[in-house]
């Protein structure tokens, strides 16, 4: 017999991808299935639940059409989102409401004011914005009394995108989500290691509806034949797609980071077996579930990066594909003087700013598309800095790597700007598949076809480093530029 193979489904925001991975890390084959994402309203951001399922359907069957029987099955995907549905024919009974919706930012309000924050805080390591998934199924129950009636009744199970794919993979036998998914909803107790009674009646959620928290790594459940083409594999992997990147990445020591250019940017830094508090608008998540032991990180997230590049391509019509953002990011040496403020769905860390919205400053008439194109790519980095400089100002990170994946890190332009702006270096990884990866290498952990986390970090292989360039008045002048667009944008926020 070969080297076993492992399934990786990692189900993003605008697609879902599913590879075949070996022990050693090395992606043997991709299969790729874009799911729709719809706005119905000005904040709202919605996806038929149901296409979801669809596309992790479509992308494995292509990838196992010839035969192929991996010997574990890992999952990935967005993370806060929400999926509502029936409890015996697992059909969604409402859209899925996607993590960056802002609809429930009325009801965060709320809760602020009542002065429950505080508390949240304490137990979750989040704070109250709509991003997270409890006030997203708040304001479903208050909107559609009719699926409050049903979910008091026990018919209806509320879970995020993970739990969900392990329910209908297994045909309803498994309802289950790992301690990384579980820790984005706000309804879980860092400390008590599972959903907090108390959250629930917070956010008047029945707790009846909320899968059961389990290991990250493990045999989770079986898929059943009926359900995912006649196939019969083990779910032994799970995890959130920013903490199973960390996972991919090899960021198994405290002190280790990595940052994920995807659809938004999500900064996580291992900070080991403590869940502390780290102030600085930044979150602690758990990483992982090993057994009985949590790992934690320190998290900054970002709400567009390549949503940036896709409403250039799909809302103004700049770019054919996202694909040519890098040669029009070097085909100038600067942005002529344009910033772009990514607030399309509000500031995430370290502002924490939902009501902030997207602004392009500085425009003349010298600026040309390609210098759009540079600005939209360089707030990328200007975000990441962001961030990294208030994790730094927790005390307890000090940055002298960067390790970077998704999609947009391709580009060796921003790879190189970012590096220059951190002032230090940025090390990609040979293989950008890392998100799927680290779920493909939770699934070898916990099938036992790996000894242990070590083992399979040891098939981490680096591509290519980018080194800062030496000290210069650019990026300085560039990022001082940038904070005083970012606070034009708050400041005109909070007048509202």
């Amino acid at each position: 017999m070969g080297a076993p193979v492992l399934l990786a489904i990692d189900q993003g925001t605008t697609g879902t991808t599913c590879l075949l991975v070996g022990v050693d890390g090395v992606v043997q084959r991709r299969a790729y299935r874009q799911v729709p994402v719809s706005y119905p309203r000005p904040g709202w951001v919605e996806q038929d639940a149901e296409a979801l399922w669809a596309s992790v359907l479509g992308a494995s069957d292509e990838l196992l059409a010839d035969g192929a029987k991996p010997a574990a099955l890992g999952i990935t995907n967005q993370r806060e989102t929400l999926v509502v549905f029936h409890r015996d024919t697992l059909r969604a009974v409402a859209p899925a409401i996607v993590w960056q919706c802002r609809r429930s930012a009325d009801l965060c309000t709320a809760h602020r004011e009542a002065g429950d924050e505080p508390e949240v805080r304490r137990r979750t390591g989040l704070l109250l914005d709509p991003y997270f998934s409890a006030t997203k199924l708040e304001w479903l129950l208050r909107e559609r009394p009719e699926l409050r009636l049903r979910a008091e009744a026990g018919e209806l199970c509320a879970a995020t995108v993970d739990a969900w794919l392990v329910a209908r993979l297994t045909g309803g036998r498994t309802l289950a989500t790992d301690a990384s998914n579980a820790s984005r909803t706000l309804l879980y107790d860092l400390h008590t290691r599972n959903w907090s009674e108390e959250l629930c009646r917070l956010f008047s959620v029945p707790g009846a509806m909320l899968p059961e928290v389990v290991a990250s790594a493990g045999r989770i459940g079986v898929t059943d034949p009926d359900a995912f083409g006649g196939r019969r594999i083990a779910i032994a992997g799970l995890a959130g797609d920013q903490q199973s990147a960390l996972f991919g990445q090899a960021c198994l020591r405290p002190g280790m980071s990595k940052n994920t250019y995807g659809t938004g940017s999500f900064v996580l830094a291992n900070i080991g077996a403590a869940a502390v508090d780290p102030g600085h608008g930044l979150l602690t998540t758990v990483a992982w579930r090993l057994g009985d032991a949590d790992t934690f990180a320190l998290e900054g997230s970002i709400f567009v990066t390549g949503a940036g590049l896709q409403w250039l391509r799909d809302g103004l019509g700049l770019l054919g594909s996202a694909a040519e953002a890098g040669p029009l990011f070097d085909s100038v040496p600067d942005s002529h003087g344009c910033i772009f403020v990514p607030a399309l769905s509000g500031l995430g860390a370290p502002y924490w700013d939902p009501d902030a919205r997207g602004a392009l400053l500085g425009l003349t008439a010298g600026v040309a598309r390609a210098h759009l194109v540079r600005a939209v790519v360089e707030a990328m980095a200007f975000r990441t800095r962001d961030v990294v400089e208030a994790m730094e100002a927790t005390g307890g990170i000090a940055f002298s790597e960067l390790r970077v994946d998704g999609g947009a890190s391709v580009m060796d332009g921003l790879c190189q700007f970012q590096a220059d702006l951190l002032g230090i270096p940025v090390a990609r990884a040979a293989s950008t598949e890392t998100t799927a990866v680290g779920a493909a290498w939770l699934a070898a952990v916990g099938e036992g076809l790996a000894a242990g986390p070590e083992e399979v970090a040891a098939g981490w292989r680096p591509g290519r480093r980018f080194e800062p360039a030496t000290p210069g008045r650019r990026p300085a002048e560039s990022y001082a530029a940038w904070g005083e667009a970012v606070e034009r944008v708050r400041s005109r926020s909070r007048r509202r």
